[in-house]
């Protein structure tokens, strides 16, 4: 029996992680375009440290994260303006900034008590769900600093959060695209880094998803196109699901296109 995982301990270690990828970065470097149009790996890391400051006010300060959010118009302009106290700063500034924010989040995350929801932006959710929306955040956003710096991510079995969130969170490309839902979910089996096979989703349903664990949560967080992963649909509502995956709620974006990464090997 696969043991479980503890997504708070992994949340630390997949930072830590993120942080070595910028561990020799220079200040030119900070200011390299990433696949995401617009965005720089500054924007990234800022982006990063501004949605971990709302999980901390979401865990430790339930009331004022639920007047901060009633505050909220447009939710495009409020990341973009959410942005805007990071994007000044050095990188050595912004890095701290981001060491100093995952250390505050994680002890806010530590401290709700068993069984207690956090409010979020949908609706309240444990706090490990909560956790692994912020895994799901550092692999896509790490992922878009790996591509910017030409460098290879080195993913672990701690991406099962990852999986694991975007299995439970498969309707998202239906509602994003305005599209009905199949009467009922897939199966997932994934294959872990480790080579452990990962079992999600409806255990039950006949439609399925095959594949690499990597790959499957490179596709939901859309990184990389379908046609450029491993990935196999059993069943015609599968098939379409590879096609508007989405493991967040609103706008897909653009996403990747086919073969966008070919001269980085991936």
């Amino acid at each position: 029996m696969t043991q479980r995982r503890d997504v708070l301990s992994d949340l630390v270690e997949e930072g830590n992680a993120l942080d070595s990828l910028l561990a020799d970065v220079d200040e030119a470097e900070w200011a390299r375009p990433t696949p995401a149009e617009g965005w720089s790996v500054r924007h990234q890391i800022a982006h990063l440290t501004m949605v971990f400051g709302l999980a901390e006010k979401a865990a430790a300060d339930p009331a004022g994260f639920d007047e901060l959010v009633a505050g909220i118009g447009n939710f495009g302009e409020a990341v973009e303006n959410g942005l805007k106290p990071y994007l000044p700063l050095d990188g050595k500034r912004l890095m701290d900034a981001w060491r100093t924010q995952r250390a505050a989040t994680d002890r806010a995350l530590r401290g709700v008590p068993p069984g207690q929801l956090v409010p979020w932006l949908v609706r309240p959710i444990p706090a490990g769900v909560l956790a692994a929306a912020g895994m799901m955040e550092m692999f896509a956003h790490g992922q878009d600093v790996a591509d910017a710096l030409q460098v290879t991510h080195r993913h672990t079995d701690r991406i099962r959060h990852v999986a694991e969130f975007a299995a439970l969170t498969w309707e998202f490309g239906y509602q994003s695209h305005g599209l009905p839902e199949p009467r009922k979910g897939f199966r997932f089996e994934l294959t872990a880094p480790s080579g452990e096979v990962w079992t999600l989703g409806a255990l039950d349903a006949e439609q399925r998803i095959t594949g690499p664990a990597v790959d499957f949560c490179l596709l939901a967080t859309r990184r990389r196109h379908r046609d450029d992963l491993a990935l196999t649909a059993s069943g015609p509502d599968a098939d379409q699901w590879l096609d508007i995956a989405q493991a967040y709620r609103g706008p897909a974006g653009p996403g990747r296109k086919p073969g966008q990464f070919a001269a980085l090997g991936r």
